[in-house]
């Protein structure tokens, strides 16, 4: 059985020499899910204009919606000072540690490629139990593809450390979890341990990522729902936050900024999407404002979370009906077509930097819009209105 890696194992994958022409093809593509998408380093912007007072019986005609690439840039080399053109998102001279990164296919991996396009360093808090396999997966090359940056390098993740964010410190964890194999040879793993990790190696960090959620009966209706199923879920997916930047806010610099992720169940009804999960990101958006006023007044540092759409992600194949949601949102939002985890990367990068200084206490959605519909207009009771269809382009 391979040695766990200790909190000490650093990881820098070497920069490949590529070529100008291979950089040019290896650049447009990125694999999340089961399927190749071309990486969506794009502005969030239409050109549709409907007015608010027509109704809907009339026809609409909307222009084709344009996309264009983000101006992120990838600055890799920690000398290179030059003045970036227009506005751009800068983060070089900035650390941040993503908490929740196990494989190449979520937001958290998707997230770490946006910071690290703007010039961040990178530092990663693995699951435990999944710690080997994804170092050994980065050390053989399997997510190089996925590590591709707009201007052609590689993502480098500085160091991995492992976390289990459900215990705070030593003496939370169980002893039967201690002698468990799955742990054996992972020592500071916990919160605490963690923080005080990235402390002795780094200092001090600039951002905060937190990418974890879990809710072990998340396929039982509430009314199915255990005490002990709930519990493990606002435990997972929301106290974790707060467990994160108790520990990590006193290492944080002055501007620093912290980042969640929720979803639109914590305020709307998802039917499947149970085991207390819906309450445990209720929790997490209304402790993101409590926290926004706590760490900004004591430490000025701000807290947002984002509201992600689906993802056909490897997390949300787990609840058994992301294929739907995904069908749904397509059909429904504003925005006609599939969401990706670039997008939220982008948005993640924005909230991080200087130019969302004043930002806040807030819920930001990434969903194409999804969140603003009252209704499934694909419903058959609208089938006699003529309601505008997204234009290929």
């Amino acid at each position: 059985m391979a040695t766990m890696a200790t909190p000490s194992t650093q990881v820098v994958i070497p920069k490949p020499c590529i070529s100008a022409s291979h950089r040019i093809s290896q650049s447009s593509i990125a694999h999340f899910g089961n399927e190749t998408k071309g990486t969506s380093w794009r502005k969030l912007g239409s050109s549709s204009l409907m007015s608010s007072i027509q109704s809907f019986s009339k026809t609409y005609h909307c222009k084709p919606l344009k996309f264009e690439r983000c101006a992120i840039k990838a600055v890799s080399r920690e000398s290179d000072k030059q003045p970036l053109p227009g506005l751009p998102i800068d983060l070089r001279g900035k650390r941040a540690f993503i908490a929740g990164v196990a494989d190449d296919n979520g937001y958290g991996w998707a997230i770490a490629k946006s910071l690290a396009a703007a010039g961040a360093e990178i530092l990663v808090g693995t699951w435990v139990p999944a710690l080997n396999i994804f170092e050994n997966s980065l050390r053989r090359g399997k997510f190089d593809e996925s590590r591709v940056l707009p201007d052609g390098s590689l993502m480098e993740i500085t160091k991995i450390y492992p976390l289990d964010a459900v215990y705070d410190c030593p003496e939370d964890v169980p002893e039967d979890v201690k002698t468990n194999k799955r742990y054996a040879g992972s020592a500071n793993w916990t919160v605490k341990e963690a923080a005080e990790s990235v402390k002795q190696d780094f200092g001090t960090i600039d951002i905060l990522v937190h990418s974890l959620a879990n809710g072990p009966e998340v396929s039982k209706p509430l009314l199915e729902t255990s005490r002990n199923g709930y519990l493990a879920a606002v435990s997972a997916s929301s106290y974790s936050f707060v467990s994160l930047l108790k520990h990590f806010l006193p290492i944080m610099n002055p501007g620093g900024a912290t980042i969640s992720l929720t979803y639109i169940a914590s305020e709307k009804i998802i039917p499947g999407y149970g085991g207390g999960m819906s309450s445990a990101k209720a929790a997490l958006e209304s402790d993101t404002q409590v926290l926004a006023f706590e760490a900004g007044r004591k430490h000025n540092v701000r807290v947002n979370t984002i509201s992600a759409g689906p993802l056909r992600s490897r997390a949300a194949k787990a609840i058994g009906f992301i294929d739907m949601m995904i069908d749904y949102s397509l059909e429904n939002a504003p925005l006609q077509k599939e969401l990706t985890a670039d997008e939220v990367g982008n948005a993640a990068a924005f909230l991080s930097s200087p130019l969302a200084s004043a930002i806040t206490g807030a819920v930001v959605y990434v969903d194409n819009g999804l969140n603003a519909m009252g209704v499934g207009v694909d419903s058959p009771v609208f089938k006699d209105l003529d309601i505008p269809k997204a234009q290929k382009s």
